[in-house]
């Protein structure tokens, strides 16, 4: 009872029309951020904190404006990677691997709306889980240490040759490429660079957003040009626009799994969205099986990372608000705008300031409700993209990928970094080596190397403390299971049948 009269007194506060009129608009220029390739969640909240601040927002209306932006970009990231096989931000993409060849077929507004309907499902049960849930989930994620970290980062690792690929020695060489790449920089240990070659520029390693544009977006335009058009985003046809009842049927049971696998991913500091999208996707995979056509177009392909990755957004914010510990990096940066504004995160902020609490609460289903209102419908406005002219839309993409890097790092080496980039991924498509592992190498690289070194600390350099907990010896068996059996599913359905002999045959 006193979890719902909170809620109705957040609802009181959310539902203020300036406060209101604040969720609408942030939901807008969320959309379109996450649309933008280059721009995404973090940056899109760190773009509109002085904003908030110079109008003059008080804590609640602040946290209203920056949690409808986060959520609408975590919308907004499918649009470009579907349409145009360029995830908006790291989060969406695994929704490239389904939503582009569903565009292919012609399906691209079924995609959309598909996607829509996943994100509303994935923001709004987690909110739901962040209403009824947050302690106990807190608990759980008390329960993860450096050993368990490891093991859960090493699971992604060795299920990325079932996800990305159909040759795992590819996907494994692609998944080292991106752990290589990610310990290039200052050691975080000692301090020391490390892969420079003495270049400042890259002592702060690689920008997983340099690294994203230049092996999606940079990749995409040398394909373009080498196929005239051809095999390209911008050839793709459009089928009829009409909401797939079928498909979404179909899919119901893929959003709701997608959703609570992506809500844990997100309640687990560190995590976050990257890895619920990628884990809702592989999960999906290994149920569903020879049933599914996973990488072909599958509609469930596109349900369960748009699920997964928008629901991990409601469960960043149970860490933050429970624990005053981020649980990504956009939760990281409204921390530092709490902070600012003098609000301590942590158990106590639900007694002390529940209004900001619940007023923001309440305000996370409001911008649920507008966001599925304003994507669904206008989901032919998003299509039409594709009706562009190549000769106008390929400068366009060409020119928000560089405005999007150097608006970020001002840094011209960042563009020729991200040009590398778009070169690797050419050659590497170009090889049949699936970049998804690469980025994610890229991602996660650094946080497996800070939980083994920090395992290895706490164990004064005993190995099998990487082992020392049930957790820990789930996720390992996990990540055996996700590695060998592929490889002898993969060696059954290619083992040729027994012939019969026919009884009656003299």
């Amino acid at each position: 009872m006193d979890t719902i009269s909170n809620l109705v007194m957040g609802f009181g506060v959310a539902l203020t029309p300036f406060t209101l009129l604040l969720a609408v608009v942030g939901c807008f220029l969320g959309t379109i951020f996450g649309a933008l390739p280059g721009l995404g969640p973090a940056n899109g909240v760190a773009i509109l904190i002085p904003v908030a601040f110079t109008m003059g927002l008080d804590a609640t209306q602040a946290l209203v404006l920056l949690t409808s932006v986060y959520y609408g970009t975590m919308y907004g990231g499918r649009i470009s990677s579907i349409l145009l096989n360029i995830p908006g931000d790291e989060p969406a993409m695994m929704t490239t691997l389904d939503g582009f060849p569903m565009a292919r077929q012609g399906r691209a507004g079924d995609a959309l709306v598909i996607s829509g309907v996943a994100s509303f499902v994935g923001s709004f049960l987690s909110t739901v889980g962040l209403v009824v849930m947050a302690p106990l989930l807190a608990s759980i994620a008390y329960l993860f240490g450096p050993a368990e970290y490891f093991a859960l980062y090493l699971l992604a690792f060795c299920t990325l040759g079932g996800v990305a690929s159909k040759n795992q020695a590819k996907a494994a060489v692609a998944a080292c490429l991106g752990l290589g790449i990610a310990m290039i920089g200052l050691d975080n240990s000692t301090g020391l660079p490390r892969f420079t070659g003495g270049n400042m520029h890259l002592m702060d390693g690689i920008d997983f957003l340099v690294a994203i544009v230049g092996l999606f977006a940079i990749s995409e335009i040398f394909i373009f040009i080498e196929s005239h058009g051809r095999d390209s985003a911008i050839g793709v046809t459009l089928g009829k626009l009409t909401i797939p009842w079928k498909d979404l049927k179909a899919s119901t049971g893929t959003m709701l799994r997608g959703t609570g696998i992506g809500f844990v991913s997100g309640v687990l500091p560190g995590a976050g969205a990257s890895l619920g999208s990628f884990m809702a996707y592989m999960a999906e995979k290994s149920i569903l099986g020879s049933r599914g056509r996973f990488g072909q177009g599958d509609p469930r392909g596109v349900a369960a990372p748009e699920a997964g990755n928008n629901a991990a957004a409601g469960g960043a914010m149970v860490p933050m608000l429970t624990l005053g510990v981020p649980g990504s990096g956009t939760t990281a940066v409204m921390l530092a705008l709490l902070l600012t504004l003098n609000i301590t995160p942590g158990p106590l902020l639900f007694k002390e300031r529940p209004e900001v609490v619940w007023g923001l609460i309440a305000s996370l289903f409001i911008a649920n409700v507008v966001l599925l209102i304003m994507n669904v419908p206008l989901v032919k406005l998003f299509v039409r993209v594709l009706m562009i002219p190549a000769w106008v839309l390929l400068p366009m993409v060409t020119m928000i990928s560089f405005v999007g890097i150097y608006s970020l790092s001002g840094s011209t080496f960042d563009l020729l970094l991200m040009v590398v980039f778009g070169v690797l991924g050419y050659f590497l498509r170009k090889l049949d080596v699936p970049t998804v592992p690469v980025i994610l190498g890229i991602l996660l690289g650094s946080n497996m190397e800070d939980s083994l070194r920090r395992a290895m600390v706490i164990s004064d350099g005993d190995w099998t403390f990487l082992f020392s907990s049930p957790i820990a010896i789930g996720l390992w068996i996990a990540a055996i299971a996700g590695f060998v059996a592929p490889l002898f599913l993969r060696g059954v359905l290619k083992k040729p049948p027994v012939p019969v002999m026919d009884v009656n045959e003299d």
